[in-house]
């Protein structure tokens, strides 16, 4: 709580506070008035002139009622006794006064005021606040002090006054603790409270009586009064007359409270007992009900069908009564004596919870036919008292002899039948209540006809109320200071599926706190308090149930559709098993202005995990609409389609993170380039992931079209990098120079050795740049660039997939229209048929979708063409004069390559495949790729490379053959061994060469390498300068056909 604001809540309640001591105020006053009247009824003054002869008349009704208006006082003195934070929050604004006091301009307020609120508030507090409100009404003055009625010295009032609370109390002491026990627990309380009057009042005790008092103890040990407040009798009785109390000894008790503690451990260990013998009565109980409620009424049967009845709706009324009281002590006990209460216990008792208000649910459900019932059970009450007394009537009236008593006797019993005939109100009962204490005096009833009267009487005021009275008995308010047992019966519940419709029952128990609540007087408004306890029990009901519920149907459907994993033992005969499908039976649950659909929190939560795991991976689509499919079928939920765009199971790496990670993943992958295919390099699995055209066109179908275009543009920023690289290589002096220097050495050789690019020279070059150095790893500056090249060339082999993916994908998507020469127009079609504006909208979207996926299919960009025309002018440019020796490296380049090529190879076949791999044709590309962006093919076909280095190793293989058929004269074995070797390897790597020579050939396909740069410009003006002849003729034509028009 913030800082002031238990002074601000305080300062909200004081209108109330006023509000309760206008209230005891006023109790004091009845009270007063009550004692008055009663003594001046029995007056013990013989001479004086008496109101009515009120010998042998008994009004025990007015002692009753006087009982209950102590009770309400007394409870008010327990509830504030009990309210510790009412009192510190008191004891904070009476600071918070004194403060005001010493500068009270600083709040606002005139000085003047103060004074009289302070007297106000001291007043409040020596009323209400010190625990003396039952005690300041029974110390008031009750003598007159100007000669009026007089009471303590009242004898005859006295006796009476004491027979009355002896009488109330034999009759309270029998039925104290049976099955038909009504209200006898709240009329002790109230005779306590008028024994402790009577004492005040007269200072005379009756010992046996007082002890009479307290040996209730052990049968009741504790009265709760109101919700959560419990009392103890013993306590009372030995605080408010202490004079008694030490008549007794000690030991008696002391073992009253050792009693109490026994009680409730006998109370917890009984309560799994009570709930079983409860449950049957109480259903049984409500069969009775189903069936007598159901039942034809037979005119003939009529009175003893309503006795039937009314038996019945009492029985269920006596049942609500003891188990509400069984719940309220026992809850309570454990709270207020602070002790444990065991996990068994607490399930008990909210089983009782729920057997209460399953009483409370059976008079609600069936009201209508309880409401007529009623009415007639009344009436027939009525009539068996009327009976009763007309028959004593006319025993009065035979008696010949008058005397102003018999009369007194006879306007009673005329009053108390004239009160019957009519509506049973409270009013009237209570005036034939009073009536019949005057009238059965004189031994006008026999003993057989009073009892049966006074048993009609008591079924009348049930009867009459019983819709109040169940509704009191069935009120589970208190279960607001016990909310902590919550959270253990729903984890009973979903222990225990099986009944999980009791959940209704504890909800509406719960909701009965909410009318409390809203007379709630110290917050701006009582909203705020009902918000913090719907938040709470929200909060519970998620964690301790619906929380677990969710997870618990997840993990079942994740097994099930995992069963081929073998994860646990799911065997039912050993882990058990609960079917949890009966929570998605049930309705949905009212709380507070919600209902609580059970089964729609879980479907809602499993369809949104489902499409956000889908969402992360959306290759799982696959498994999530198994689980779906099965959550339908196992559980009932109704599923919504998650309408993610599916991807296969065999989608590879997806185009977004090849995009996203270019640089990664050209390093990583190799490219092959005839079958369309892309290999990774290495893996730590035990398998290599490849990715091919239906990968990309699975991916592309995923995120649509518009991701091809983004993908090349992020190719084109990745080459920009790596051309920078290239061109710094090139720029090299070290480099520079050797190319410069084999260039000048072919053009002087080059007549003389057939226009052949010589291979030692080749060689040369790659041994002379080892010596410039080498990396850890052992690669030379060759190596790197060599390196660099193939990566250019994954990035075009990576650009050209995608194209065939793109391809793949429109003829996949175009394969449902049956002829792509002839689309039928469907706007067109619509509109003749004239059709709504919503078909029409439809119709056009559907043709542009056709168009697009005809247009897709039929070209597909040329994206190698933007490709060389973005970077063909930058290369070609006079600044980068030096990539124009780019033609002369590449033979070492070759060479290069292809002694990696044949070691990645050779790894193949040994153990440790580091480094291992059969295709690389991103280097093919590469070299292709830069030659034409610098227009260096014819440059690098006058090298003749290829076939230098066929002749070169043809010329090597015919010699060592030659060798072969010398030395097998010989027979030298050895030699032999090593001739056929060197042939081997020799064989290896013209085929490798050649393999080289026509990934090359391929490659430079894609980049139209029959054409020169000049040559590409020439045939670009010529179809530029054709377009426009064309639009020429156009215009010439329309010119000569205008005057015609004219």
């Amino acid at each position: 709580m913030v800082e002031g604001d238990c002074q601000i809540q305080m300062g909200r309640f004081i209108s109330f506070l006023q509000e309760l001591s206008c209230f005891v105020t006023r109790c004091y006053e009845v009270v007063m008035n009550v004692v008055h009247q009663l003594a001046a009824l029995y007056i013990s003054n013989k001479i004086a002139p008496k109101i009515i002869e009120t010998t042998g008349v008994h009004f025990q009704t007015m002692y009753e009622h006087l009982g209950e208006l102590l009770t309400v006082l007394l409870t008010l003195d327990e509830i504030i006794d009990n309210h510790i934070t009412l009192k510190d929050h008191w004891t904070m604004y009476k600071r918070l006064l004194k403060s005001v006091h010493h500068n009270p301009s600083k709040f606002g307020i005139q000085e003047e005021k103060l004074k009289p609120f302070e007297k106000f508030l001291l007043k409040l507090e020596g009323q209400l606040l010190d625990g003396m409100i039952f005690q300041a009404c029974i110390e008031q003055q009750f003598d007159s002090l100007n000669g009026g009625v007089s009471v303590s010295k009242n004898s005859t009032f006295a006796e009476e006054f004491a027979h009355s609370i002896r009488s109330i109390f034999a009759n309270v002491e029998a039925k104290l603790g049976e099955p038909s026990e009504i209200d006898q627990r709240d009329k002790y309380v109230g005779i306590c409270g008028l024994f402790v009057l009577h004492f005040q009042i007269f200072r005379t005790i009756d010992k046996k009586f007082y002890k009479s008092l307290l040996d209730i103890c052990k049968k009741v040990p504790a009265i709760t009064l109101t919700a959560n407040i419990i009392w103890f009798p013993d306590n009372f009785l030995i605080r408010k007359i202490p004079a008694a109390a030490k008549l007794l000894d000690r030991k008696s008790l002391q073992a009253i409270k050792i009693h109490r503690d026994t009680f409730l451990q006998q109370k917890a260990q009984s309560l799994t007992k009570d709930v079983q013998s409860y449950y049957v009565f109480v259903s049984s109980w409500m069969m009775k009900m189903e069936s007598i409620l159901s039942k034809e009424q037979r005119m003939d049967k009529f009175a003893e069908d309503l006795t039937n009845r009314c038996n019945v709706f009492i029985q269920g009324f006596l049942y609500a009564y003891s188990i509400s009281t069984i719940i309220k002590t026992t809850m309570n006990l454990y709270m207020s004596m602070q002790k444990p209460m065991t996990k068994t216990s607490v399930k008990a008792l909210c089983r009782l919870v729920e057997l209460l208000k399953a009483i409370e649910h059976m008079f609600y459900r069936r009201s209508m036919v309880v409401a007529d019932s009623v009415s007639h059970i009344t009436q027939h009450l009525q009539h068996q008292a009327l009976n009763s007394i007309s028959v004593a009537k006319k025993r009065v009236i035979s008696d010949k002899k008058y005397s102003e008593q018999r009369l007194d006797v006879l306007s009673a019993l005329v009053l108390a039948e004239n009160t019957l005939n009519g509506p049973s109100t409270k009013q009237r009962r209570l005036i034939v209540s009073l009536a019949l204490s005057v009238g059965t005096q004189m031994k006008t009833f026999k003993d057989e006809e009073l009892f049966p009267l006074q048993v009609v009487m008591k079924k009348l005021d049930l009867i009459s109320e019983l819709r109040e009275r169940v509704q009191t008995q069935c009120d589970c308010c208190f279960l607001y200071w016990h909310r902590a047992v919550f959270p253990i019966y729903l984890d009973d519940v979903y222990e225990n599926a099986v009944d999980a419709a009791r959940l209704h029952y504890m909800f509406s128990a719960l909701r009965d706190c909410v009318p409390a609540m809203m007379h709630a007087r110290h917050l701006a408004s009582y909203e705020i308090l009902l918000d913090c306890y719907d938040k709470e029990i929200m909060e519970i009901l998620n964690e301790h149930l619906l929380d677990k519920l969710c997870k618990e149907i997840e993990k079942d459907l994740r097994l099930s559709v995992h069963t081929h994993l073998k994860l646990d033992d799911r065997n039912p005969f050993k882990v058990g098993m609960k079917d949890l499908a009966l929570f998605f039976s049930l309705n949905p649950i009212r709380f507070f202005n919600r209902f609580i659909d059970i089964r729609a929190y879980v479907t809602h939560y499993l369809d949104k995990t489902f499409y956000n795991l889908t969402t992360v991976a959306l290759h799982d689509w696959a498994t999530y609409s198994e689980m779906r499919n099965l959550a339908t079928q196992r559980y009932g939920l109704v599923m919504t389609e998650a309408h993610l765009p599916s991807q296969t199971l065999e989608q590879g790496l997806d185009v977004l993170e090849i995009m996203r990670n270019i640089h990664i993943f050209v390093s990583r992958y190799l490219y092959n380039l005839n079958n369309q295919i892309f290999i990774e390099r290495t893996s730590n699995n035990k398998h290599l992931n490849t990715i091919n055209i239906r990968h990309i066109a699975n991916s592309i179908r995923t995120h649509g079209t518009g991701i091809m275009n983004t993908t090349v543009n992020f190719t084109y920023q990745f080459l920009k990098k790596k051309f920078y690289i290239f061109s710094q290589f090139m720029y090299d002096e070290h480099i520079k120079s050797r190319l410069i220097k084999d260039i000048r050495f072919f053009r002087e050789i080059k007549d003389q050795n057939d226009h052949k690019y010589p291979f030692d020279r080749a060689e040369k070059f790659n041994r002379g740049i080892r010596k410039l150095g080498i990396t850890p790893e052992g690669q030379s500056y060759l190596d790197q660039f060599r390196q660099l090249i193939s990566q250019i060339g994954n990035a075009m082999g990576y650009v050209r997939m995608i194209r065939s993916g793109g391809l793949h994908c429109s003829s996949n998507a175009i394969r449902f229209v049956p002829d792509l020469e002839d689309i039928v127009n469907f706007e067109e079609l619509v509109k003749e048929e004239g059709l709504a504006e919503e078909t029409l909208k439809a119709a056009r979207h559907l043709d542009s979708v056709l168009s697009d996926h005809t247009r897709n299919s039929a070209e597909g960009t040329e994206y190698f063409k933007m490709l060389v025309d973005v970077f063909a002018p930058e290369f070609r440019r006079p600044k980068n004069i030096h990539l124009r020796n780019f033609y002369i490296i590449v033979p070492p380049l070759t060479l290069n390559f292809v002694e990696h090529s044949i070691s990645c190879k050779e790894k193949l076949n040994k153990k440790n495949k580091i480094g291992a791999a059969f295709t690389d044709d991103g280097f093919a590309m590469g070299v292709a790729y830069i030659l034409k962006l610098l227009d260096q093919y014819r440059e690098f076909d006058s090298l003749h490379w290829f076939q230098s280095v066929r002749e070169k190793y043809l010329k090597e293989i015919r010699a060592v053959a030659k060798q072969q058929n010398v030395q097998s004269t010989s027979q030298d074995e050895k030699l032999l061994q090593t001739m056929n070797l060197t042939q081997k390897r020799l064989d290896v790597y013209l085929q490798e060469f050649e393999l080289l020579y026509f990934s090359l050939s391929s490659a430079r396909i894609f980049f139209r390498a029959d054409k020169t740069a000049a040559e590409e410009n020439q045939e670009k003006k010529e179809k530029e300068e054709e377009t426009k002849t064309n639009n020429g003729d156009l215009s010439d034509s329309t010119g000569s056909a205008d005057p015609v028009v004219k």
